[in-house]
């Protein structure tokens, strides 16, 4: 009986142990994990959703593993409209976010938002780092700077529309499928040989206001809207509707009528048709690359946009898309220092080139884009330099550097409602156009009273 207890006073004392010991090391774990999450948040609300979401997160997750002082938290806050309408009501509440993704048509919004921002150039000088916009694309710099060059916001995924086209489809046409179409007469005879073809969608384009309308006015350097397109001033008017851009809605009308053309939706909605082959030149963001590259399977290019060849000076350069990071007012200086130290990050060159190689979006500083034609990315994936030539085509005119409107969300939203009475036969082109321009200058005289400068 001596012998069992002293066994089992031993036994019991050895499961102390090592429950002290697991306690210990449970303790230890517990104590590096508080260690890590005592490292400063920094909240940065975007609108990436799917294979762009991974992107983010690990754009997110290569800052934080980079250094212990903080963390970068992604959140995505569903699309751009809501994501900046949720800032706005968040900063209000005096819980916004360090961080904010806002598409490029919000500028104008953010802009006249002063009290809500802390400029970038502000930002990284106040804590150290070296930011010069002229390291950056003109075309870039230009949509998110001042009128004295000082930029308020930082460029994060740029994109440029770009035409894409599937060299299957051609080859059974008979074009050439090292050819494609670089003027819309050219166009014309190619949706004719494509349809002749078999082809049931010959041509569509994605996002028909920013590609029709807009980057269309900048190719062809001729004012979307007076005052610079609104970098002059709020007391701007549309003026989409010229002779010129009847002209080229009136050509895209006429190919609905005869099947030369389908129209599949405001957004990217087209890119279906396009992944499917269903759809043989496909207008789009520089960004649909990755989802391209992952879904066709077929062979398939990339070209620049088309112009009118008897427009005097065309081609220009297109002008941007995507979006920039805008930094809110209300938050302590160290917590800025970190968000200072994040762009840092992003700009540099190894970042940047990661960044466009993975998105297709631009490489938005001379230097990243040349690294990555010296690490041969552009010879082995021919035509995703396009976007990047596109952009750099021409120094940028007071028609071509972009826009910046307010309200310019309700803005599109009008265009497309135009635009899809012509489509459905409702309404001409010039009367759709025309009525456009009327609604959208009342919703410009609107944001004009509701934001006067002081």
């Amino acid at each position: 009986m001596k012998t069992t207890g002293t066994s089992v006073g031993f036994g019991a004392r050895l499961a102390l142990t090592l429950l002290a010991g697991t306690a210990l090391i449970a303790s230890s774990s517990a104590a590096l994990a508080q260690a890590k999450d005592n490292r400063i948040e920094l909240q940065w609300w975007h609108a990436m959703t799917g294979a762009l979401n991974d992107r983010v997160n690990e754009v997110a997750d290569g800052f934080n593993k980079g250094q212990d002082k903080y963390k970068i938290v992604a959140v995505n806050k569903g699309s751009y409209p809501e994501t900046l309408t949720a800032a706005m009501a968040a900063f209000r509440a005096g819980k916004g976010p360090h961080v904010v993704q806002v598409f490029e048509v919000g500028t104008g919004t953010m802009m006249a938002s002063r009290a809500a921002i802390k400029p970038v150039y502000e930002l990284m000088a106040q804590n150290g780092y070296k930011f010069d916009p002229g390291s950056y694309i003109s075309a870039v710099t230009g949509y998110y700077s001042t009128s004295d060059g000082k930029m308020l916001s930082f460029p994060f995924n740029s994109s440029t529309p770009v035409m894409y086209y599937n060299k299957d489809a051609f080859e059974k046409a008979g074009l050439n499928p090292n050819q494609p179409p670089k003027t819309w007469q050219e166009m014309d005879g190619v949706v004719r040989k494509l349809k002749a073809s078999g082809s049931t969608c010959p041509f569509q384009s994605n996002w028909q206001t920013w590609i029709q309308l807009e980057n269309f006015s900048a190719l062809h350097n001729v004012p979307f809207a007076s005052k610079s397109n609104g970098f002059d001033g709020f007391d701007t008017v549309l003026q989409f509707n010229s002779p010129l851009h009847v002209r080229h809605i009136t050509t895209l009308s006429n190919w609905m009528k005869e099947g030369l053309m389908t129209y599949g939706g405001r957004k990217n909605e087209p890119n279906a048709k396009f992944v499917s082959g269903e759809c043989a030149i496909h207008m789009e963001s520089s960004a649909g690359y990755a989802t391209f590259a992952r879904g066709a399977k077929f062979k398939w290019g990339i070209s620049m946009l088309p112009y009118y060849s008897d427009v005097a000076g065309a081609p220009q350069n297109s002008i941007i898309g995507g979006a920039s990071l805008w930094v809110l007012a209300k938050h302590k200086a160290e917590e800025y220092k970190g968000v200072a130290q994040f762009f840092d990050y992003l700009a540099a060159t190894e970042s940047q080139v990661a960044w466009h190689k993975a998105t297709g979006y631009l490489p938005i500083t001379p230097m990243s884009y040349e690294a990555t034609k010296a690490q041969g990315f552009y010879a082995a994936n021919p035509g995703t330099d396009t976007s990047v030539q596109q952009m750099m085509l021409k120094p940028p005119t007071a028609n071509s550097k972009g826009l910046r409107l307010g309200n310019f969300v309700q803005i599109r939203d009008v265009m497309d409602e135009e635009l899809e009475a012509v489509w459905s036969g409702k309404k001409s082109p010039k009367e759709a156009l025309d009525t456009a321009v009327e609604r959208g200058n009342r919703l410009l005289r609107q944001f004009e009273r509701d934001n006067k400068r002081s």
